[in-house]
């Protein structure tokens, strides 16, 4: 049995490649603040399970509780490989640095490193413990790798998430452990984000135009067909890259 751990799952990219784990047969474990009835009937169709953990993953104590419900479960059914896709992100607060809310930062770094890091290693810690196999993917972004006036905050985290990506790869490899984690770029989404990013204002975000205009322009993916990408390279195992940071523009 194989089991998927998928966070950010009730909408947008988690939706779509949780979807396709359950139609290849994977058993999908979902978080997020809300569930996704989609999710259920695919899994009853293809006759695997889709368990659903709300969970606010910027507060700290409902994370801890659910990655203990998610360890109990695993530790239970004894999957023979385990899939985690870290999707979960926020993109506020979206200002001048000198204008963010400390609150607003703690919570941002919380959600978008912090959450994603623990996540991973603690299913790193309970597939070696269960003697089985982990394939991880943290979700990144191309702001990871350039500034972007207005997104200090999201640029840094997802900067971090790259270099965290690569040091466990670094340790896995050390360690000649069979584990594997990557990092995946998919682009520009037409997604609820995208939706807030082009709500911000000139003074917040000076690239909002250039924003406004993907989205007129036809020119945001489609989040299914990032999925299947994503689901093709985490699947193709034996010739996944350990610590690689792929990117979807490379696959279109």
């Amino acid at each position: 049995m194989k089991t998927a751990i998928i966070t950010g799952v009730s909408k947008g990219l988690g939706q779509a490649i949780a979807k396709l784990f359950l139609e290849a047969g994977i058993h999908v474990i979902g978080v997020s603040r809300n569930d996704n009835e989609a999710l259920h009937e695919t899994a009853k169709e293809n006759d695997r399970t889709y368990k659903h953990f709300s969970c606010d993953l910027g507060n700290v104590s409902e994370m801890e509780e659910t990655i203990a419900n998610i360890n109990q479960a695993l530790i239970k059914n004894e999957p023979s490989t385990i899939y985690l896709v870290n999707n979960a992100a926020m993109i506020d607060p979206i200002n001048q640095a000198m204008d963010i809310d400390s609150d607003a930062l703690s919570k941002h770094v919380q959600v978008n490193t912090v959450a994603p890091m623990v996540f991973m290693n603690n299913l790193l810690k309970t597939a070696t413990n269960l003697n089985t196999t982990l394939f991880g993917v943290n979700i990144t972004s191309g702001a990871a790798e350039r500034p972007i006036y207005g997104w200090s905050a999201y640029c840094s985290t997802k900067a971090s998430i790259n270099m965290y990506t690569k040091t466990v790869a670094l340790e896995l490899e050390e360690l000649k452990s069979e584990h594997k984690v990557i990092a995946f770029s998919p682009g520009v989404m037409d997604t609820n984000m995208q939706e807030k990013i082009r709500s911000s204002s000139r003074e917040s975000f000076i690239e909002v135009e250039t924003f406004k205009n993907y989205k007129e322009n036809n020119q945001l993916r489609n989040v299914s067909d990032v999925g299947s990408v994503l689901f093709d390279i985490i699947r193709d195992e034996a010739n996944l890259k350990n610590g690689k940071i792929y990117n979807v523009k490379d696959y279109s």
